[in-house]
This record gives structure tokens, C-alpha cells and sequence, in this order.
């Protein structure tokens, strides 16, 4: 089936989404999505239950932007992985589901995010390995409820399966009947779609309401056009009206920004979550800190007083739910860790 750029069809702009396949570059789409028999299938490189989501996590293939930050470059921008249909999607969430149904946390849908995971657990295994729990646990969960995920940490199995890794939803066939396929199980899942919001267009989001999606993270990279459109090769303008279509479709919805400095600090960071705030107080807000990766290799970490800059700004916004992330990287000692920690913002 040839490809066609549907957000062209709908009057927007067409992505950054070159993809190296075979030694040479071509659009996501054509490389990493295909159409057999009336099927979608989709390049996935990979899947897995880990910290801090602790939820199922389905990685794709391909991207429709190009960012220079990503950090699922391996395979986001170079085409690899399995080809997987909706049904062998489904197949995995299956499994997941019948792994876990002994210990399974059940989310309510309002709480069907990466925010909310670590308000139930830290995933430091102290429960388990020692017998005694840490005097950070949130203590929301029984020992019975605490499994070994994938990446070799501890935490719960939470009811949400989530794609992620890279976003082709401005080709939504996929997407949709993955999820019907998964919903049509009756497992009581949850589905999630991290995105950078590209292809969320009003009629895109709409099929994915009709297909019972629950919920988006939505990745803000930056406020500012320009910068977007260097650190991804793609305009913000339709990302910033996202947050209002989202909620009014009946989604939820979590944001994220990433903290890089000399592109993404505290100016836009507050921009940001005035924005969200605009939109709606409560909406859950996480600040992550950048790691180089990519084509940012030369550009430093922010530090700790740079993401506390960042969370009072979002705070004095109106945001009223902000968290920190990746907190390991820019948290160097036990009073910086006890401090955020006081503040209630990891």
C-alpha cells in the first residue's frame, strides 16, 4: 500500500521523519510501517516491563521527527526491529497480564500515567532483598504486589500497556487496532501512548478516542519555535495547542520537558507550565533532566540548582502536581536528595 503523508491530507506540515534503512535515509513511514492483507504492521524493536513506569512498554521503530537529543536514536532513527501486527501486540499484553494476575496494581484511569508510578514505588528492592523497606517508600503497596521487572529492579506490574520510542501517529491505522485488539482482551489494560504530539491532529485524536486510547504523555521538547524546530526539525505551534484538545476529548494527560541547558532552561520551562496551567492546574507536569545523547553529546547535564530553578518556576506558574526526573543525574549528595525529597517533587 503506498504511503501517503496524511498530515498533509489534513493540512499540516509534514514531520522530520527521515529514517536511515539500508545505508540510506527515507520516510518512517515507508520503512518502519507497512500493509499486508489489509493489516497494519509496525517495526517494534523491542518490548519490556521496567522502572520507573513500571507498566508494559512496547518500543517502536521510526520517528516522524529527527531530534537531536533522542535517546532511542539505536532505533528510532535507524529502522530495526520485528514486525509486529495489532494482534501480536495484543498477544504481548496478554501475556503481561497473565504473568501478573496474581499481583497486578490496578490503576484508576485517572492515574493511568508515567507520573503517578512513583507515588506507589521507588523500585529500590529493599522490600525484598532486605526485608525491610526504605524510610523513603511510599508504602502504598503489599510485599505480594512487588515483581522483578526487566531491567533487573523491583516495583509493581501496573495495569497499562504504553507505546513508546518512536511516534508514527501521524499514520494512526496501528495504533488504533492495536488498541481495539488489546481492549477486545478484557484484562481490565490501560492503554497509553507516549508521543511527542506530532500527529495528534484533531481528526487523528478523535479515531484514537473511538479506539479507547486512555491516555498521552505528551513530550513538550521546547516553547520556543525556533528551537523546536532545531532540536526536532519540526514546528511547536500545533504541540502547544495540544494540551487543550487532549482534555477536551476526555483523555488524560501527563507532560513532560526536558531540561537541556543553552537550549531548553527555565524560561521555557515556565512558559510551558503557564501554559498547561491555562489549560488546567492539575495536569501532571514532570521537569527531566538531559543527559548528552546523540547528536547533544557536547552539551552538559543541568545541575541541582538549575532543575530546583526550574521546579519553583512551574510551581509559581499554577502547576499544582510537579515532579522531577532523572533525578540521578543531577542529584550528587544526601542533603541535595533529602531537599527534594522535602519537597515532594520525586
Amino acid at each position: 500500500m503506498l504511503m501517503v503523508c496524511k498530515l498533509v491530507e489534513q493540512g499540516f506540515e509534514p514531520g522530520s521523519c527521515l529514517t536511515f534503512y539500508n545505508g540510506k535515509r527515507d520516510l518512517a513511514c515507508k520503512v518502519t510501517l507497512k500493509w499486508k492483507d489489509g493489516i497494519p504492521y509496525r517495526l517494534i524493536n523491542s518490548y519490556a516491563h521496567k522502572a520507573p513506569e513500571c507498566y508494559l512498554s512496547i518500543y517502536q521503530s521510526g520517528c516522524n521527527w529527527s531530534c537531536l537529543k533522542c535517546h532511542s536514536w539505536r532505533f528510532t532513527q535507524y529502522a530495526k526491529g520485528e514486525w509486529m501486527s495489532p494482534r501480536d501486540i495484543a498477544k504481548i499484553a496478554l501475556n503481561y497480564a497473565e504473568v501478573n494476575k496474581e499481583n497486578m496494581y490496578k490503576e484508576p484511569r485517572e492515574h493511568v500515567t508515567s507520573w503517578h508510578a512513583t507515588n506507589l514505588c521507588y523500585t529500590c528492592g529493599l522490600c525484598i532483598l532486605t526485608g525491610k523497606r526504605s524510610k523513603y517508600c511510599p508504602n502504598k503497596l503489599k510485599l505480594e504486589q512487588i515483581t522483578l521487572l526487566d531491567d533487573g529492579t523491583w516495583g509493581p506490574a501496573r495495569n497499562i500497556i504504553s507505546f513508546t520510542g518512536g511516534d508514527l501517529a501521524c499514520q494512526p491505522e496501528w495504533y488504533v487496532k492495536a488498541t481495539q485488539e488489546i481492549k477486545s482482551l478484557n484484562k481490565d489494560l490501560w492503554v497509553l501512548f507516549e508521543t511527542n504530539g506530532y500527529g495528534l491532529t484533531p481528526k487523528n485524536l478523535d479515531l484514537f478516542k473511538e479506539a479507547r486510547i486512555d491516555s498521552f504523555w505528551l513530550d513538550i521538547k521546547a516553547y520556543d519555535e525556533n528551537i523546536h524546530k532545531r532540536l526536532t526539525g519540526a514546528s511547536n505551534k500545533w504541540i502547544l495547542k495540544l494540551p487543550e484538545e487532549i482534555l477536551n476529548r476526555g483523555f488524560v494527560l501527563e507532560v513532560s520537558s526536558l531540561y537541556i541547558p543553552n537550549w531548553v532552561e527555565t524560561d521555557q520551562i515556565k512558559k510551558i507550565a503557564e501554559l498547561l496551567s491555562q489549560v488546567d492546574s492539575t495536569i501532571p507536569f514532570t521537569i527531566l533532566a538531559f543527559f548528552p545523547e546523540y547528536k547533544l553529546t557536547h552539551i552538559p547535564s543541568p545541575n541541582f540548582q538549575q532543575m530546583i530553578e526550574a521546579y519553583y518556576s512551574a510551581k509559581d506558574a499554577g502547576l499544582k502536581n510537579v515532579k522531577l526526573g532523572n533525578a540521578g543525574i543531577f542529584v550528587k549528595t544526601q542533603n541535595e536528595y533529602e531537599t527534594l525529597k522535602a519537597l515532594g517533587c520525586i
